[in-house]
């Protein structure tokens, strides 16, 4: 909890502080608003984060324009690709990049000095990613529904699957991002630690190619990361059922996916707890 004296006395009267305690959901928004509007402010993110993946998707869809099999458009494939990556984008990489870059100016050895709870930090964060992620999303649906004839889920069953996917597949990408921050050592230094494991994952996961066109051992390793499992749930939500039957495992498996979803939120919750720096190593 957080106090804020507040002072209230009619004129002439002596004022007395009058001290009105915060509770954690309003600091949480409070900090989520502040995360918000500072990312808001860096076009440099917005353009990135928010407009790199539709510009992907009106490259991509204008240039193949065929089917893939199953009455399937390469469009509608590669929308729900870019649909994780977007969520990849926000939680993961652009957390990776940003936590560096405070800890470097030292924003963070401050907050930890504050009264402020810890957990007020990572809170606004989180309502950050959550926030953005959605409207990034729902920005991607209208491009792809306006300009390239994407299908959007008919059934409550689909609707219900695209946000445990999107929730969880957010939620992973987000610890994910909160613990890889860790490893670059300068915050300069963060985006050339990051986009690269980001690129790597999006070649890998089937993102802008048929996922079983690639190769096993290819297929193999892109089953260890979370992204392939968003990509692969959320195809089940926009492509036809029929077009199960050609995922790796003969269906879209969505009892494997919420598992190896559930199983990164807790290990980047771990690696969270276990390996975040405050400050820098120079700081000690």
């Amino acid at each position: 909890m957080s106090e804020r004296v507040v002072t209230s006395a009619p004129p002439g009267a002596t004022t007395t502080p009058v001290r009105r305690r915060v509770g954690p959901v309003a600091l949480g928004l409070r900090q989520g608003r502040l995360e918000i509007r500072q990312f808001l402010r860096s076009r440099e993110s917005v353009v990135f984060t928010m407009l790199f993946p539709v510009v992907m998707i009106l490259i991509f869809a204008s240039i193949f324009t065929g089917d893939i099999g199953g009455g399937v458009k390469f469009t509608q494939y590669f929308v729900t690709g870019m649909i994780a990556t977007g969520l990849l984008t926000v939680g993961f990489q652009s957390l990776a990049i940003q936590i560096p870059i405070e800890r470097d100016r030292g924003v963070l050895k401050r907050l930890r000095g504050t009264p402020m709870p810890k957990w007020v930090y990572f809170a606004g964060k989180v309502v950050m990613v959550a926030v953005i992620g959605v409207a990034e999303t729902a920005l991607l649906l209208v491009v792809a529904a306006l300009l390239f004839d994407l299908k959007l889920p008919d059934t409550a069953g689909k609707w219900l699957t695209f946000g445990w996917v999107g929730a969880l597949g957010i939620t992973a990408c987000t610890l994910c991002g909160i613990a890889f921050s860790s490893l670059a050592r300068t915050g300069r230094g963060a985006p050339a630690t990051v986009t690269p494991v980001a690129l790597v994952l999006q070649f890998v996961s089937g993102v802008f190619f048929v996922f079983t066109s690639l190769p096993s051992w290819m297929q193999q390793l892109a089953a260890i990361f979370p992204l392939k499992w968003m990509c692969q749930g959320l195809r089940s939500v926009f492509l036809p059922a029929s077009f199960g039957a050609q995922e790796p495992g003969g269906s879209f498996e969505l009892g494997k996916v919420a598992l190896v979803l559930g199983l990164w939120c807790v290990i980047g919750l771990v690696l969270c707890l276990t390996t975040f720096r405050w400050t820098t190593k120079r700081d000690g």
